[in-house]
């Protein structure tokens, strides 16, 4: 069983890796149940990367010892993610594959996407193929927390258009993503989709 995307989002706060990895390594020493553990010691590895204490969190990842496939996947993720915030973006990318495949085994939307969306951050000439990819695959679901990378998806978009000078697409799907994030995101990610429609009316002109 995995953990609820709701438990981790509490012990996440992106802006500060440090104080996440504290508050995920407190939880995981707490943990009874060996795949929860597991789930959060990943997590950990995650906070490291972030900090760029990229072998620190490979270290982390080796000492994983759980056959549970939801841990399997976040294993995969997170060894993609600490390679491409380590530089190596087309190393990164077979882990990409391999969590997507992994999450889709075993029916783990929100995973799933969250590795279609990595591949497209990793490989850019893939990024379109990538996101058509997840936002199918969020066709078939209606849970808000999975919904929410509507959000992520088409603000990635509309930063390849903008990076391309394709301002009118940038601002389309600025606009997606923006609707996206009044419906599922957060009042920061509203924010956000603000801020890029702007730039990109204005560099539209």
């Amino acid at each position: 069983m995995a953990i609820p995307q709701s438990e981790l989002d509490a012990l996440w706060d992106f802006s500060d890796p440090s104080g996440s990895e504290a508050r995920l390594r407190a939880a995981a020493g707490t943990e009874t149940d060996a795949a929860t553990r597991a789930e959060l010691v990943t997590q950990v590895a995650r906070a490291l990367g972030l900090q760029e204490r990229f072998a620190e969190g490979h270290a982390e990842l080796d000492a994983v010892a759980s056959d549970a496939p939801v841990v399997g996947v976040r294993i995969a993720l997170e060894r993609g993610r600490l390679r491409n915030s380590g530089g190596d973006a087309e190393g990164a990318v077979a882990f990409f594959e391999d969590a997507a495949r992994k999450a889709a085994s075993v029916g783990h939307t929100f995973l799933q996407v969250d590795a279609l969306h990595m591949i497209a951050i990793a490989a850019p000439d893939r990024a379109a193929d990538a996101t058509t990819e997840a936002l199918a695959v969020l066709d078939r679901v209606d849970d808000p927390r999975t919904l929410r990378w509507r959000v992520a998806l088409h603000n990635n978009a509309g930063w390849t258009h903008f990076d391309a000078g394709r301002f009118a697409e940038a601002i389309t799907a600025f606009q997606h993503a923006r609707d996206a994030a009044e419906r599922w995101g957060t009042p920061q990610q509203v924010q956000w989709a603000d801020e890029a429609l702007a730039e990109a009316r204005a560099e539209q002109g």
